[in-house]
Order: C-alpha cells, then sequence, then structure tokens
C-alpha cells in the first residue's frame, strides 16, 4: 500500500514520456502558392504533448496527496517524483520549445539550413529544471515555501504555447510564438526563475482563513477569471499572476 503514491508518481513520468513522443510527431506537405513556387507547410501536432503534460500535473498531485493520505512519504517518493518532474516539466517543455523554435527558423530566408545551434537555447530550460530540483531535494526548509519557481508551474506555462498557438486565432500571437527572440526571452527568463532563490509561494494551506491565505485565495480567483475569460491564454497569464502575487506578498521561510 506505501508504493501506491510512487506508482502514481511512476505514472508522471510516463505520461511525461507520452509528452515527449508526441512532441517529435510532426510532418509537412509541400504545396504551391500562385506563381508555382515551392513551398514548405508545417503541419504539427504538438498539442497532443500539452495534454499529457496537464495529465501529469494532475498526476504530480495526486502523488503527494496520496503519500500525505496515506503517511507514505518517503525518501524514495521524494526521489522519484523530483526525476519525474525533470521529465514531464523539464524535458517534455523543453522539446516544445526546441519545435517552436524550428518552426521560427525554418520561416526565415535559408531557414531550412539553418545551424542546430539556433535550436539548442531550449535545452536550457530542462538543464535549469533539473538543478532546481536537485537542490530542493537537498533543502528541507521549503515546505511551505519555494526558493525558486517550482518546475511543475514552468513546465504547464510552456505546455500551454501549443494549445494558445493551434486554438487562438489572433494573427499577432501566433507571430510572437514564432518568434525566437521572444522564445529566447522566455527561455532566459524562466530558467533563471527556477535556479534563483526567489521566495515564492507554495499552495499548501496550514488552515483556510482570508488573513493566512489571501494570496492564495487571489491567485486561484485571478487564475480561475483568466481561464474563463481567455481560456488557453489564461493559463501563462495565471503563471505570471503566480509570480507577481509572491513578489507583492512574498512567503515566510
Amino acid at each position: 500500500m506505501k508504493n501506491i503514491p510512487n506508482i502514481f508518481t511512476l505514472l508522471n513520468l510516463f505520461f511525461g514520456c507520452l509528452a515527449i513522443v508526441f512532441t517529435l510527431q510532426n510532418g509537412f506537405m509541400v504545396t504551391a502558392d500562385t506563381e508555382g513556387v515551392q513551398w514548405l507547410d508545417l503541419h504539427e501536432k504538438i498539442w497532443m504533448a500539452s495534454l499529457f503534460i496537464g495529465i501529469a500535473a494532475v498526476v504530480d498531485f495526486l502523488d503527494g496527496f496520496l503519500a500525505r493520505a496515506m503517511n507514505a512519504v518517503s525518501p524514495l517518493g521524494k526521489q522519484l517524483d523530483s526525476l519525474a518532474d525533470v521529465v514531464s516539466f523539464g524535458v517534455a517543455p523543453g522539446m516544445i520549445l526546441y519545435q517552436f523554435l524550428r518552426l521560427s527558423i525554418a520561416k526565415e530566408s535559408g531557414g531550412m539550413d539553418a545551424s542546430i545551434v539556433w535550436l539548442m537555447p531550449a535545452f536550457i530550460l530542462p538543464c535549469a529544471a533539473a538543478w532546481r530540483l536537485g537542490r530542493f531535494n537537498l533543502d528541507d526548509s521549503q515546505s511551505h515555501s519555494f526558493k525558486g519557481m517550482p518546475v511543475p508551474a514552468v513546465g504547464i506555462f510552456f505546455a500551454s504555447l501549443p494549445l494558445i498557438y493551434w486554438n487562438v486565432n489572433q494573427q499577432w500571437v501566433n507571430d510572437l510564438l514564432l518568434n525566437k527572440w521572444f522564445l529566447y526571452a522566455l527561455i532566459a527568463v524562466f530558467s533563471w526563475l527556477m535556479v534563483s532563490t526567489l521566495p515564492l509561494l507554495a499552495l499548501k494551506f496550514k488552515d483556510f482563513s482570508v488573513k493566512n491565505n489571501l494570496p492564495k485565495y487571489l491567485l486561484l480567483l485571478f487564475g480561475l477569471l483568466f481561464v474563463v475569460f481567455f481560456r488557453w491564454a489564461g493559463i501563462p497569464m495565471a503563471i505570471v499572476a503566480y509570480v507577481v502575487l509572491s513578489l507583492v506578498f512574498p512567503p515566510r521561510q
């Protein structure tokens, strides 16, 4: 019975692996415009990876909940959780970024022959995630707040990008998501947030009073409103709100 939470942790890893598979299942077709000029129309299914990262996030929550409910918290469970999180919320989002950068550069003149060096910054994100989780495993002071941005939050942020790209019918949004400089900026900011020691909120409740949990209730309210009014675009907005509220209401270590 005590291994049930660990089984859920491995399910987190399983769904993270599926997310990577769907990220890599891309295709293409060659068409021609009115002048007979050949061009490449990339037909991607990366958004399927987002769904599996979302499922991994749900399972990640359940394994911790079950471990506490069953009094089955263990050093092995803690290590397995971090190993699974590196894959599901580090490597899988890194692969999504790799594909977005590939799409961005492919649209440029001579982009199909561009060096892989332009795509390699995508892998900074999983490296930062591994650093963050390794440090977390050695630090016992992060039970009620975090030092640096939690890796699952970063993973969910980047998992939302394909859903936004393929479901939000706004050309300026699509252009922004296929701008390599914008993607590089996101990689730099969120990698820094993970490896930093910035105090950030943990969504754990000692009690349910408004006084002691005001920023958490505000985050839940804002998150709900963002998703209701902006749908998929509300997910990254909620993640940004999480960082802002942590800065406005700095948690106590």
